[in-house]
């Protein structure tokens, strides 16, 4: 007992030591970590972690990463059930990139497959196919948002959300007054299928909107979940005094 006390708690020291070998000032306190299958060496995915993120790893032992357009930790498969088991974490010469060694329950990428790198990019043919059917893991407002980021490179004459995201700005903004102005008329006139029909178009068009500044809509949901128990006057009164 007394052994395998002391055996964790020099592992414990010897973490710590490496820890503060990493760099974490390059990228603003995060750190770009690529992630591999440990069996076979496959390059499952690449994300970022902080600090937390990385002792949230090394507790668990699964993997924990800090995504930049949710702005929170994420634990890999929250959602899907997808889970990255760690079996070895290792720091790269420069001492600003990690490499995780994982056994992955599932598949790694949103879209279903086992690898978020499946275009090749020379004939932009797609080199895997889709494993698992994520979309009721995410919910269709998530589902929807990534398809959206997936259009960023599409042709904009043959991808209406392409010529939003690549046309004008302003192009863009007024498509949300616009559908935002059709919601309001639809409320107005009582017409129940054209109020959800109008709000389902102004919800899309939000939602390029925010995908063209990298803001998922997670974000959106910790806003709300946030103001649960908080009186509407009380919250607009708090932002004022802001």
């Amino acid at each position: 007992m007394v052994v395998k006390f002391a055996q964790q708690r020099g592992k414990r020291k010897l973490q710590m030591s490496i820890k503060e070998n990493i760099d974490w000032k390059k990228m603003d306190n995060l750190i770009p970590v690529i992630t591999q299958e440990a069996k076979t060496n496959e390059v499952l995915m690449l994300a970022y972690m902080n600090k937390e993120a990385l002792n949230l790893t090394l507790e668990t032992k699964i993997a924990h990463y800090f995504s930049r357009s949710k702005q929170r930790i994420w634990k890999k498969g929250e959602s899907s059930g997808h889970l990255q088991n760690v079996k070895e974490i290792l720091l790269d010469c420069d001492n600003d990139t990690l490499l995780l060694k994982v056994e992955q329950i599932g598949v790694a990428c949103h879209t279903g497959r086992k690898s978020c790198f499946f275009t090749n990019l020379e004939t932009n043919e797609e080199v895997s196919k889709i494993q698992v059917d994520t979309s009721s893991a995410y919910g269709i407002v998530d589902t929807l948002y990534h398809t959206i980021c997936e259009r960023k490179n599409d042709d904009p004459k043959k991808s209406y959300t392409a010529k939003l995201l690549k046309g004008k700005e302003n192009s863009m903004l007024k498509k949300i007054v616009e559908e935002a102005g059709e919601l309001t008329f639809a409320i107005k006139d009582d017409n129940e299928e054209e109020i959800v029909y109008e709000a389902a178009d102004l919800m899309y068009h939000c939602l390029v909107a925010m995908a063209s500044k990298n803001i998922s809509p997670d974000r959106v949901k910790q806003e709300l979940a946030k103001r649960f128990g908080i009186s509407g006057i009380e919250e607009k009164n708090s932002r004022k005094q802001e």
